[in-house]
């Protein structure tokens, strides 16, 4: 049994803490957040215990792991304090906005050997996985194009707007780390071109931020990424990618929670809604990367999305940024 604490028990946190106590080799033994009501909400619907200092739930022996899901600005310190303390750890995305503090927190742990897997969910998708692996197993034959729709149905409140970072960091950063996986380690993204603007949303534009934007990016091999993101669909949450190559493509398509058709006098092949929050669409992807998680943990095996992964999206976030305030295509330095 892998005891965890539980950091940070918010929106996240509350769905990481339901697959933590639905885990049959997991146990959620600590729960550590600001806010009491949230404490005691999970506490509550799992049992665990509540505990009143980061360094408690961190630092105390009958805990294996930490579980952070706790604010942005805290990531690498509660990273090292787990580090140090020998535990296994799961962040949520991203390590922080700064790369400044994501390099001093990578120096901080060197050393400590402990798995550190970063929640990019989307890889753990099964569609998202079947189109990488049939850029893997050549179905598709040699890669020449990848193309990432990812818009949301509506945009957030002006205070998470202010607190996420940016557009680019916020949202894109999941689609920088789905090309990378699509792409593979032997062929990284080298320059990158970024556009967006405020079209619609006004507290993107109070805060000087955008809602639409469009990314092409190249990798050493030449193949190109497009990647379109948007704070608005009124249709639900548009997830799709497209994966391109000499001898055809595959789709990983939107899902509907069922695979209902109506065909009336009204409409030909008439669908049901697609998933309207994130969460619902990428539950199977939650479930599946904490399981992968357990099993490194287990098995004493690195975590297939590691420290370095989410490094490396947040770099090509910040080149993207580069990109978008000079008007000019930027070299990608990792």
């Amino acid at each position: 049994m892998i005891n965890f604490s539980l950091m940070g028990a918010g929106r996240i946190g509350k769905m990481h803490a339901k697959f933590i106590a639905a885990h049959p080799k997991a146990k959620l033994k600590y729960v550590y957040d600001v806010n009491s009501q949230f404490n005691e909400e999970v506490a509550k619907s799992t049992g665990c215990s509540i505990a009143s200092s980061p360094e408690e739930a961190i630092n105390t022996d009958d805990v294996d792991a930490v579980l952070i899901a706790s604010a942005t600005p805290t990531h690498t310190q509660f990273i090292t304090m787990a580090a140090k303390a020998g535990k296994a750890i799961f962040c949520e995305k991203p390590i922080d906005l700064d790369i400044n503090k994501v390099n001093e927190c990578m120096e901080n742990i060197k050393g400590t050997n402990v798995p550190i897997q970063i929640g990019f969910n989307r890889r753990f998708d099964a569609s998202h996985s079947k189109a990488q692996q049939a850029r893997v197993k050549k179905e598709i034959g040699e890669l020449e194009m990848v193309i990432i729709t990812s818009r949301d149905p509506e945009p957030p409140g002006i205070e998470y707007l202010k607190a996420a970072g940016g557009f680019f960091r916020d949202c894109t950063i999941h689609d920088f780390d789905l090309t990378r996986f699509i792409l593979g380690d032997d062929d990284p993204v080298v320059q990158i071109s970024a556009f967006g603007g405020a079209l619609f949303d006004k507290n993107s534009q109070q805060v000087k931020d955008q809602d639409t934007a469009m990314f092409i990016l190249k990798s050493k091999k030449g193949v190109l990424i497009h990647i379109n993101n948007s704070r608005r669909a009124v249709y639900g949450y548009d997830q799709r990618v497209e994966v391109f190559g000499s001898k055809g493509m595959v789709i990983s398509n939107n899902q509907t929670p069922t695979s209902l058709e109506r065909y009336t006098s009204a409409s030909t092949n008439e669908k049901e809604p697609i998933h309207f929050f994130f969460i619902e669409r990428y539950e199977q992807a939650y479930r599946d990367q904490f399981n992968e998680f357990i099993k490194s943990v287990e098995n004493k095996t690195k975590p297939l999305v590691g420290f370095e992964d989410g490094r490396n999206a947040l770099i090509i976030a910040n080149a993207a940024y580069e990109s978008f305030e000079s008007g000019k295509v930027i070299d990608i330095k990792f």
